[in-house]
């Protein structure tokens, strides 16, 4: 097996290169892991991270988290927690201890090891769009439910862009495929169509299961070399106010005891599942997040794990979700310091309520993005494609947003704020003051061509230019860069015997059933 194992991986290739074919489409930024050099931005004193760490454990000891797992119940009880029914309440220092064996780093390594990625540290890292049940674009012109097709669209599209870093869940829900076997089309479809690391849903058992016997086979492992380091991950949400649910826990632990990554996220709306100040809703967050980190840490030492934030606030006049508000960003930096007093890797996200990819769409998911850059966030979930506050997926808005997320990657280029005497180019400042320009003079011409940040989707021409060619929107730039990278794109490389073990699985685990629809 082992041998089988080492052939299959060398077969399997150095698929990385699938990204960067289409030269013929666009000219991106090359695949690399963007460094947040910057300091965070901190809107609270010393005094407030201490008043909210002090509310988020007053949540955890006194109103406790309903625990409705059974098998997570008991091992919070075995940990010495209070249960009360479904409540658990847990000590803080309990708690502390727990969230400090928890890494402050760690890598996540899919089947081409040229796309692994660094979680945690200054690193930050961008995610497509994830679970919403609807699509849009331009040629449909209506809001339509997702599908297969759709769904591989999407993730051709997250293959393509060298600035999405890692494959998060389904971009888009494909209704159309069972719900107890549409796990293994899509991850079947996210291994071959991508070589990056991949998300797994907490769904139960099986689901998860299979998941990850689908990400070992695809790279070519033992089930020993699975589980020395994270090659996928799961992320799961809190049910606000203060629940943990079922299915969600069961693959959370699965995945503690099997090393895979974990990223628990309360979606938390200030005004309906949260306090409307936006300090209690951070507070209840936060501890809905610990507790699954508490009992991950307590379950494997050490387990890879990720504190999310999905803090946001709705509006009081019609009681819908809201995103890249003021107050959404200031929630995401205020988790991000106490992400940081915990040790803890950050995740954010890329949101906005727009429905359609306009000017709305631009500004609420600016904010958000450069939310997460300010509050020094390690994963970036939903930063291109998303819209109607998640529940559409729109091929024109990734494009758009692709284009934003490379400004983020070129603002943290040190070429841009080096000075070294190259770049201070003193004698340059001469020759450009005796000619009149710089134009012409040697350090210009020697580096003009990679100077400057080139955009793949604005356009710099002036109006009459601009006109004369089509007067064409930003929006319709972006339909036609979404079909040209379909229409050219390429799967990375697998071993054929790797990819029809991959089939076999699949194959077996739908004349099985699949995984169960309730639960």
């Amino acid at each position: 097996m082992v041998e089988a194992a080492t052939r299959r991986r060398r077969g399997g290739g150095r698929a990385g290169a699938a990204g960067r074919r289409g030269s013929a489409v666009i000219e991106q930024m090359v695949w690399h892991l963007p460094v947040n050099t910057d300091r965070p931005t901190e809107p609270l004193g010393e005094d407030g991270v201490q008043a909210i760490h002090e509310a988020a454990m007053y949540v955890l000891e006194d109103i406790g988290i309903a625990i409705y797992n059974d098998e997570a119940r008991d091992i919070f009880k075995q940990a010495g927690c209070s249960i009360d029914g479904d409540i658990v309440r847990m000590g803080r220092d309990f708690v502390m201890e727990m969230v400090a064996k928890a890494p402050a780093q760690w890598t996540l390594t899919p089947r081409n090891p040229d796309r692994s990625v660094e979680v945690g540290g200054k690193h930050i890292l961008f995610l497509n769009v994830s679970s919403p049940p609807n699509y849009w674009d331009m040629e449909l012109a209506k809001k339509v439910s997702g599908t297969h097709e759709q769904c591989r669209t999407l993730l051709k599209l997250t293959q393509y862009f060298n600035c999405m870093h890692v494959v998060g869940g389904y971009p888009v829900e494909p209704v159309d495929l069972h719900a107890s076997t549409r796990h293994l089309d899509v991850i079947f479809d996210k291994l071959t169509l991508t070589d990056k690391a991949i998300h797994g849903y907490s769904l139960g058992k099986e689901r998860i299961e299979d998941i990850m016997e689908m990400v070992r086979i695809a790279g070519g492992l033992t089930h020993e070399e699975f589980e020395e380091k994270p090659r996928m991950f799961t992320n799961i949400n809190s049910t606000s106010p203060l629940k943990h649910d079922i299915p969600m826990l069961d693959g959370w632990m699965r995945c503690a005891r099997r090393n895979q990554g974990l990223i628990v996220t309360p979606f938390t709306l200030a005004g309906a599942m949260a306090p409307v100040t936006m300090a209690g809703a951070v507070a209840q967050s936060l501890a809905e997040g610990l507790s699954a980190i508490a009992l991950a840490q307590y379950i494997r030492p050490g387990a890879a794990c990720v504190l999310g934030t999905f803090t946001s606030n709705v509006d009081m006049k019609s009681g819908a979700p809201a995103f890249g508000t003021p107050e959404y960003m200031r929630a995401t930096q205020m988790t991000g310091q106490l992400a940081r007093f915990y040790g803890l890797p950050m995740r954010a996200s890329g949101v906005c309520a727009a429905n359609i990819p306009d000017a709305q769409a631009t500004w609420e998911t600016s904010n958000s993005l450069w939310s997460a850059v300010s509050a020094g966030a390690n994963i970036v979930y939903h930063a291109a494609g998303w819209l109607e506050g998640g529940l559409i997926a729109s091929p024109e808005k990734f494009v758009m947003d692709c284009e934003m997320i490379q400004h983020i990657q070129k603002y943290f280029d040190p070429d841009i704020v080096a000075t070294d005497p190259e770049h201070l180019a003193l004698d340059a400042i001469r020759e450009g003051n005796d000619m009149g320009n710089f134009f012409g003079i040697a350090h210009t011409q020697e580096r003009y061509a990679n100077a400057f940040y080139q955009p793949f989707m604005s356009d710099w021409r002036n109006f009459e230019a601009w006109e004369m060619d089509g007067a064409v929107w930003a929006q319709e730039r972006a339909h036609r860069i979404y079909k040209d990278i379909i229409a050219n794109f390429e799967a990375p490389p697998m071993d054929i015997a790797v990819r029809e073990e991959l089939s076999d699985f699949v194959a077996r685990r739908k004349a099985e059933g699949g995984a169960p629809t309730d639960y």
